[in-house]
């Protein structure tokens, strides 16, 4: 099987590396600058459970160098994926499969949704239709990535925590080439669940995202600061209402009472969520895939956002002023 890892930073980097220490699949990586120099100089190197270990791997900054795929892993950010189109094209043939391993709704959401919004685009996530065009939604497997990974220089990974990466097919299907897929994850050691409804598990995740990011993003906080503090709690389980109700207009299952997700989030303790992290560090916001496009959603189906309304537009603002977002 050859896959190819898209975007190899943190946890790019991480399914690489265990993927070449499996040994089982013909891996590639498509990577740039000082990270891909380090691989091609020393190997990709993985530092987990306090061992470190060494991985050579076949990495290029052009696509073209490596061919057409059976699968392509794209673990860039999603306000990323636009503009890497063309990089990504030499990659695909008519059956290579694409894992989308970014957080948020994805582009091709409506793909095989049964009921009044099939094949509906997300422009939020996709503006001009252009990745739902030239990747093509049929390609899709979505995914929904637990583990915490950093990356502590150019080349090496380290492993914080968890080894989950949920997959499913947008049909529901336990399809041949999802079954696969899930079979070389475990053989490298993660844990690789193939659902029948990925779409209700990308909601959990996105469910806390869409309001613990931006409220860290405009407070500076902690997921335990806000949680702990009366007011930024309030507010955000008043926007988790709001996108549960979106949520459920569509479909999807919540098996988690909101409550419980808020307690859940404040045991994470200290932790800077990546959206203040990304502000922090000047680099550019997930704020359409975690916020812009719920509301986009919540448009759809009819269901008022008041409180995601405020808060998109006040991150929004902050982003622009700091560079962190495109100003329209």
């Amino acid at each position: 099987m050859r896959i190819a890892v898209f975007g190899a930073g943190a946890i790019g980097g991480y399914v690489a590396a265990k993927l070449a220490s499996a040994g089982r699949v013909d891996l590639s990586i498509v990577a740039r600058g000082a990270h891909l120099e380090a691989m091609r100089d020393g190997g990709l190197r993985l530092i987990e459970g306090g061992q470190e270990s060494v991985h050579p791997v076949r990495a290029a900054a052009d696509a073209r160098e490596l061919g057409v795929q059976d699968c392509v892993v794209l673990a860039l950010k999603a306000h990323s994926l636009s503009g890497a189109l063309d990089q990504i094209a030499p990659l695909l043939g008519e059956r290579t499969a694409v894992v989308t391993m970014q957080n948020g709704v994805p582009w091709w959401y409506f793909h095989k949704l049964a009921g009044p919004w099939q094949d509906a685009r997300v422009a939020a996530v996709d503006p001009d239709g252009a990745i739902w065009d030239r990747i093509g939604p049929e390609r899709a497997i979505g995914t929904v990535v637990y583990p915490a990974v950093e990356v502590d220089a150019p080349g090496v990974i380290r492993h914080v925590d968890g080894t989950r990466f949920s997959l499913g097919e947008p049909s529901g299907e336990k399809s041949d080439r999802v079954t696969l897929l899930a079979a070389e994850l475990i053989a490298a050691g993660l844990q690789a669940p193939v659902r029948d409804d990925i779409r209700s598990e990308i909601w959990i995740k996105l469910w806390g995202n869409l309001c613990f990011n931006p409220i860290s993003a405009l407070t500076g906080s902690t997921l335990a600061e806000i949680v702990a503090d009366e007011a930024t709690r309030a507010l955000a389980r008043a926007m988790m209402l709001e996108a549960q109700a979106i949520g459920e207009s569509l479909g999807v299952r919540f098996p988690i009472a909101v409550d419980r997700r808020i307690k859940g989030a404040g045991e994470v303790g200290a932790h800077k969520t990546s959206m203040l992290q990304d502000l922090e560090r000047g680099r550019p916001m997930e704020i359409d895939a975690l916020v812009a496009a719920v509301q986009e959603l919540g448009r759809l189906t009819d269901q008022p956002t008041p409180m995601i309304d405020t808060v998109l537009a006040l991150v929004r603002r902050l982003a622009i002023q700091r560079g962190c977002y495109p100003a329209y």
